[in-house]
């Protein structure tokens, strides 16, 4: 049986090809492809939370080789930003609690 964060990587990956591949290259999220995944599977970031612009300025944000698609690397440097961000918003929360030792 495969450990949680071992689930969790193949869960990151397996979202991944779920959705891309659709139209176009199948190792790269289109901008529709991109939209539907957010809309689907992480709805704080879908289009009924940010506007054309906002999604559209996130897309170039995250297309580094500006190629207009977004590919696995891309993906998970934005994945990493969304756990560094829930980090910070958690770390320092009053539930904090102290460390087993």
């Amino acid at each position: 049986m495969a450990c949680p964060l071992e689930q969790a990587l193949a869960v990151i990956v397996t979202t991944f090809h779920k959705y891309s591949g659709k139209e176009g290259d199948k190792y790269k999220l289109s901008k529709a492809e991109l939209k539907e995944l957010l809309n689907k599977e992480l709805p704080v970031f879908g289009s009924k939370q940010m506007d054309e612009v906002e999604f559209k300025r996130l897309t170039n944000d995250l297309d580094h080789d500006k190629d207009s698609e977004v590919d696995f690397k891309e993906y998970v440097c934005f994945l990493a930003c969304i756990a560094m961000g829930f980090n910070e918003f958690f770390k320092d929360g009053p539930t904090k609690q102290p460390r087993k030792k």
